[in-house]
């Protein structure tokens, strides 16, 4: 478990203390100071460093554990929640998993890696600045030893530590950071597009055979994390959604 600092909860002053207390744990949770697996600091030890009753505190981590920032264990203590991997329009299974629910047997295989500065044509497709030093990767995923989705991302160096030093040999990317990394707004589209020659043999499919290509781009406190298109044989999916008057069901 990560050891936090207690001086790095500082209260604004504004409003009751316990919605200050929550807003310092959530802004370092956030921003990524306290990343998943952090050991939030015990309600007794907060008490003497804030000069706060338990109750106050108490209130501020319960409504924390609402937000599912965090999770509060009995005996191992509470630590920062690993990020939500659901979004408010469409499940965001990991592809592993994904694989798992049809019954089949996951693989997948890292085609390639680059770290720096983008090249032109992925500055074009992900709309990214020249200037932005990213790991630009393409890997292929697979069920049962066919090709099951094409995935070309870019990682922002700058917003997700770690990420230099990691290969992708045992997680594949999108997995990885879901466990490494924080994100506070995302948006993705779905749009159907026609194979490319490149696309078509890596995915063993005839060009021009329709895909649905899946677009998500995910950012933690306006700086952006990660960019990804997913792309999928349209004759071999389909994507299903069921909700109600508010939202998923």
């Amino acid at each position: 478990m990560i050891e936090t600092r207690l001086d790095a909860v500082k209260l604004d002053g504004a409003g009751p203390v316990y919605d200050q207390i929550r807003r310092a744990i959530r802004d370092l949770v956030v921003s990524g100071e306290w990343p998943p697996g952090t050991g939030v600091p015990p309600e007794h030890a907060l008490m003497e460093q804030l000069g706060a009753s338990r109750m106050t505190v108490h209130r501020a981590l319960v409504q924390l554990a609402r937000e599912g920032l965090i999770v509060r264990r009995r005996r191992s203590g509470t630590i920062v929640a690993s990020p939500p991997a659901s979004h408010a329009m469409l499940d965001i299974l990991s592809i592993p998993e994904e694989v798992e629910q049809l019954g089949q047997v996951y693989a997948y295989d890292v085609l390639s890696r680059s770290d720096g500065r983008p090249a032109p044509e992925v500055v074009e497709r992900f709309g990214l600045k020249r200037s932005d030093k990213v790991a630009h990767l393409v890997v292929l995923h697979r069920a049962d030893g066919m090709p099951h989705v094409l995935e070309e991302r870019v990682i922002h160096a700058a917003t997700v530590p770690g990420l230099a030093e990691e290969d992708f040999a045992e997680t594949p990317p999108g997995d990885w950071l879901l466990k490494h990394s924080l994100w506070s707004q995302a948006e993705h589209a779905i749009s159907a597009i026609g194979a490319g020659a490149e696309e078509a043999d890596l995915l063993s499919i005839a060009i021009g055979e329709p895909c649905l290509l899946v677009e998500r781009r995910t950012w933690n406190q306006s700086k952006p994390v990660t960019a990804v298109r997913l792309l999928y044989p349209g004759s071999r999916h389909r994507f299903v959604g069921r909700f109600g008057p508010y939202g998923q069901v």
